[in-house]
């Protein structure tokens, strides 16, 4: 079974002809509305990418006791995903407010609410013994990822970090004890020069920095230049991106980091799960929306194919 612990957001998202500078207001015609949060997209994802016959995907989270809460909980559901562990606080739900100017690039501003309420000793240890991959991010508290991670890897979980939004308000000592219960990183390069600067490795390769330091596999998401796979004591490897005509780049790293959770569950070899993770994570960007956009397992087969 994979976990997901996280986050759950009602994304609000205009579309912008640039994305506003500090004191610039930029008018937009409208706005969408789409389920977001970056647990709740990375456990679409994965839904969306395992084979019919797999386990449920179960999560973890908190969302607002309104009619956003109920409406984040029964689109999870629908896609088939364990809501049972979800929880309704007096917090209100989770909301991102998202731009995307016309290249696709997009800035967001996410409002934590319901999110800061998320708790890993609501999940028991007879639960845990039953997680395969493990799946965190970091828009819920630190402390709370970091029990969790070292409750599900002492069960036997493998477990997955993807380390966004980066953060450097974690002391050093509680960083690293927290890093060292995980078993695979996923950072963009930004995030990896923070990680690597709030573990205080200097200057250089921050990929390679934690990857030796830490003796984890780290996977560095380059944007439209792919994927690096950084190992201790192995050399790099890169994945090219699949080139896709681009409508909206939000949520891609949430898809590639789902996929990347299925292909760890299904015991794909990590460069194997890499390359489906990358394609689906292309396919993403050609749709609006984070989770609108996850592809399904027929479509990341058939552009496998292509």
């Amino acid at each position: 079974m994979i976990l997901v612990f996280g986050s759950i957001n009602l994304d609000l998202v205009a579309r912008v002809p640039k994305i506003a500078r500090p004191g610039e207001t930029v008018l937009a015609p409208g706005y969408d509305r789409f389920f977001g949060g970056k647990g709740a997209n990375q456990a679409v994802a994965a839904a969306r990418a395992l084979a019919p016959d797999a386990p449920a995907i179960a999560f973890c989270g908190a969302v607002g006791d309104d009619a956003f809460g109920a409406d984040c909980i029964a689109n999870l559901a629908g896609e088939g995903i364990d809501v049972s562990r979800i929880e309704a606080v007096s917090a209100g739900t989770g909301c991102a407010f998202i731009t995307v100017e016309h290249a696709g690039e997009n800035a967001i501003t996410v409002a934590s609410g319901a999110n800061r309420q998320i708790r890993a000793d609501g999940l028991d240890d007879a639960f845990l013994a039953a997680v395969d991959v493990a799946v965190l991010q970091m828009e819920v508290p630190w402390e709370e990822n970091a029990a969790l991670a070292a409750r599900a890897r002492a069960a036997g979980a493998h477990v997955l970090l993807n380390f966004a939004p980066a953060r450097l308000d974690i002391p050093i000592e509680k960083l690293r004890g927290f890093l060292e219960e995980i078993d695979t990183l996923v950072v963009n390069e930004h995030e990896a020069e923070t990680l690597a600067l709030g573990l205080g490795l200097g200057g250089g390769d921050s990929g390679r920095l934690l990857a030796e330091d830490l003796s984890l596999t780290v996977i560095v998401t380059l944007g439209a230049e792919g994927t690096r796979l950084v190992q201790a004591g192995q050399p790099d490897w890169h994945s090219p991106a699949r080139k896709v005509e681009v409508v909206d780049t939000t949520g891609a790293g949430d898809t590639f980091v789902g996929v990347l959770a299925t292909g760890l569950f299904e015991g794909l070899p990590v460069r194997r799960a890499i390359e489906r993770a990358g394609l689906a994570a292309s396919l993403s960007c050609t749709k609006a929306g984070a989770q609108a956009g996850a592809p399904t397992r027929a479509a990341v087969d058939t552009a496998s194919l292509a």
